[in-house]
């Protein structure tokens, strides 16, 4: 066999052995062509002809084949990861200079013997950047204007594959936002993309992300911003090449010589007023309930219905109050719509099944489902459970699931991809998490309705409150096809926004909130639900890179955001960081501790207090924890009165302090602190070992909201708090309302 995938895979960050690189040739720059054979190959030849002319002959050289990920540490997920990372043969050729002109390319692979064997032909033409008409694009705003001459195209001559343009920086101006973001709060002298990537764990280092958007704020001055009006991939250099410049590249797809082929919003204002234009466009938050503020229980070994129950025991008997159990590792790990261990009969045609139709062993997983929500309820706890947009293809698939993809592939509800005969076939999940499964079409609201009719009796029979919906971001490759005939390089990244946004419609339709949880997202995900920060190790880095990631969602228009409490993967954090890192989850939206599958090996890994407590041998860890889940607790009827100032006005609950102080300098050297809502300025300490932490003050009158000392603003004030507590000051008017709240 001799493969050669003109765009491989569609991971958008390697490029494949077997691929052309890049995918679009540019007109003098280097392009480079592979394959990938099986079987024993003595040599490969590429045959390449420019416009029809004579066929060059260029040999291909042994290479290892590349991965589609990267090589992981730990962790049942890293485990996938590297199965798919396997190094195998491949035969690669880079020629220096791509042509101007239509190329016409096939290889063939010779074998011991002299049989060779080709692939079909391929054909691309190069393109090269060219000067262009600012018509080019539609600009909606006078905040600034586009620097002259700086328009550009990526044109083969018959069509337009991307656009460039400039856009003036001032000395002074900082830029921020760019959806969910790990590394900083200020992105000048960088660059980014905004591309919906599943990176697991590390986020921060690699500065890629779950959750882009094609907006930011430029801070300082009068203040403006943007948005880049596609779904498709955009790049930015934000003043790293020259200082003065913020250069947006966007992909297009438009005939050659069309007007009008990319849209660009620009706002005036202050950070408030642009985040409130943009979520006039987009999509405005909608409120959830206040029993989200509560706190959020999960681990990924809590399996079994006596688990959960043992362990909402223990925060009984530890008196720390929850108010939600996330439950992931509840189905038969199939379907992912049927509890493990119940008993029922396959629906030959994929239909929806009800509760009447399962029996639950009493020595099973689950023998009681229905029972046990009741009893959450009971407590006052929600439920919620896990969730993955993709049918299970690996191991070859039996029962219901095999019901389900038969039915889902006669339905036609499933995203399709370009078979070798030109015909499409059902998309194959090119990602290493459960590869090669089957993925609906979310987009659409038939195949969505026929996907959530499968769920509906989960929410309206067992009484699930919500949904952890986990795994957006499988859809790769811009050769993909939705069923409205959209291509993956436009729909990829609307995919995560639709999969929320279906859930919460099946929720609403039962009468209940749209409660969902999400890890992926992209412009327009605003509206639907709560987010948390996706797969991170226990470390002080990733704590670090957690909260500018809070920051910057908050600052893109995402209210309900959390992440898991001091990592969820790798080795238990010690009792210092836990509880550090426990102190700052009070005074962010959602407050949540969760911990990967460790394939029940002793010790546990569970992030619960007990748990740390045991493993740091420091009792005293539980103590402190109820400490601060009480003082959560006591915060809830202040979030909620925020929250809906929020909504109102379109000022972020987690806000960066220069939204409220754009003309300050001093806040961005302190760009890890923020205030909840109108009143509150949190300051988490996030290192590790120190006696006393600085504090930035902006301008106004605070009270440390631990002593009761008052404190003039325009200063940094040296802080000493306890590692269950987070420096923290109360704005001096509401003072008197929030004294009781910190025990005041």
């Amino acid at each position: 066999m001799i493969r050669h995938r003109p765009a491989g895979s569609g991971h958008p960050y390697v490029a494949d052995t077997e691929q052309r690189w890049p995918v679009q040739p540019v007109v003098g720059e280097p392009l480079r062509f592979g394959v990938r054979t099986s079987g024993e190959v003595d040599r490969v030849t590429l045959e390449l002809s420019l416009d029809g002319r004579e066929t060059e002959s260029h040999p291909l050289g042994p290479v290892l084949r590349s991965s589609r990920g990267q090589a992981m540490d730990g962790g049942h997920l890293a485990s996938a990861q590297a199965r798919q990372a396997r190094q195998a043969g491949g035969w690669q050729v880079d020629l220096p200079s791509a042509p101007e002109g239509g190329l016409r390319y096939r290889f063939t692979a010779t074998r011991p013997g002299g049989t060779s064997e080709h692939t079909r032909w391929f054909t691309v033409r190069t393109a090269a950047w060219r000067p262009a008409a600012e018509e080019l694009l539609v600009i909606d705003g006078d905040a600034v204007a586009v620097d002259p001459g700086s328009v550009t195209v990526l044109d083969d001559g018959e069509r337009v594959h991307g656009v460039r343009f400039a856009l003036p920086l001032a000395a002074g101006e900082h830029l921020a936002g760019f959806g969910e973001r790990y590394d900083a709060l200020d992105h000048r002298g960088s660059t980014l993309d905004s591309v919906v990537f599943e990176q697991y764990k590390s986020q921060g280092a690699h500065r890629r992300t779950y959750l882009p958007m094609p907006f930011a704020h430029v801070v300082g001055g009068a203040g403006w911003g943007f948005h880049v009006r596609t779904s498709r991939r955009v790049w930015f250099d934000l003043g790293a090449t020259d200082p003065g410049r913020l250069v947006v590249e966007a992909e297009v797809d438009a005939p050659s010589g069309q007007p009008g082929i990319l849209a660009l919003a620009l706002y005036a204002g202050d950070p408030t007023a642009v985040l409130d234009a943009f979520l006039a466009e987009v999509g405005r938050p909608k409120e959830l309930p206040p029993w989200v503020f509560r706190l959020w229980a999960s681990g990924n070994e809590w399996n079994t219905q006596a688990e959960i129950e043992r362990q909402v025991a223990l925060h009984r008997q530890h008196d720390i109050p929850i108010g939600n159990v996330v439950i992931e590792a509840w189905s038969d790990e199939s379907t992912f719509t049927v509890f493990r261990d119940a008993q029922y009969r396959v629906r030959q045609d994929g239909g929806p099944l009800r509760l009447a139709d399962f029996t639950f062993p009493a020595d099973g997983a689950w023998p009681d489902p229905k029972g046990m929500a009741d009893r959450l309820h009971e407590q006052d706890i929600r439920l919620h459970l896990w969730q993955i947009p993709l049918i299970k293809m690996r191991p070859h698939p039996a029962g219901q699931v095999a019901a389900d993809a038969r039915a889902a592939v006669r339905e036609g509800v499933l995203i399709r991809e370009p078979a070798p005969d030109g015909s499409l076939r059902p998309y194959r999940n090119r990602g290493w998490w459960f590869p090669l499964g089957l993925m609906p079409d979310l987009t659409d609201q038939r195949a969505a309705d026929w996907w959530l009719e499968k769920r509906r009796y989960l929410v309206e029979e067992v009484g699930v409150d919500g949904f952890k919906t986990d795994g957006g971001e499988h859809a790769w490759g811009a050769d993909l096809v939705y069923l409205d005939g959209t291509r993956g390089d436009e729909g990829n990244n609307r995919f995560p926004v639709a999969y929320a946004a279906a859930y919460g419609r099946l929720l609403e339709s039962a009468g209940k909130a749209p409660v969902t949880f999400s890890r992926a997202g992209f412009t327009g995900s605003q509206a639907h639900g709560a987010y948390w920060a996706g797969d991170e190790n226990s470390t002080w880095e990733a704590f670090r890179w957690s909260m500018f990631a809070g920051l910057s969602a908050a600052a893109s228009g995402i209210v309900y955001w959390g992440w898991d409490i001091a990592g969820f993967s790798g080795p238990t954090p010690d009792a210092e960081l836990y509880l550090r890192a426990m102190a700052a989850s009070v005074f962010v939206p959602i407050m949540q501790y969760h911990s990967e599958f460790n394939h029940h090996r002793l010790p546990r890994r569970d992030r619960t207090p007990w748990n740390i407590a045991e493993l740091t041998g420091e009792p005293a860890v539980i103590d402190e924890v109820r400490e601060l889940v009480k003082l959560r607790e006591r915060l809830l009827p202040y979030l909620a009165e925020q929250c809906r100032a929020t909504l109102s006005t379109s000022r972020p609950l987690m806000r960066p302090l220069y939204f409220d102080h754009s003309d300050d300098p001093a806040v961005w050297r302190h760009p890890l602190q923020w205030t909840l809502g109108d009143a509150l300025l949190v300051a988490p300490v996030v290192e590790p070992g120190v006696e006393s932490w600085p504090v930035y003050l902006p301008e106004g009158q605070w009270v440390d909201a631990w002593t009761g000392t008052p404190h003039a603003g325009r200063q940094v004030v040296e802080t000493r708090t306890a590692r269950n507590r987070v420096p923290a000051f109360v704005t001096r008017d509401r003072w008197a309302d929030l004294r009781g709240v910190f025990g005041g």
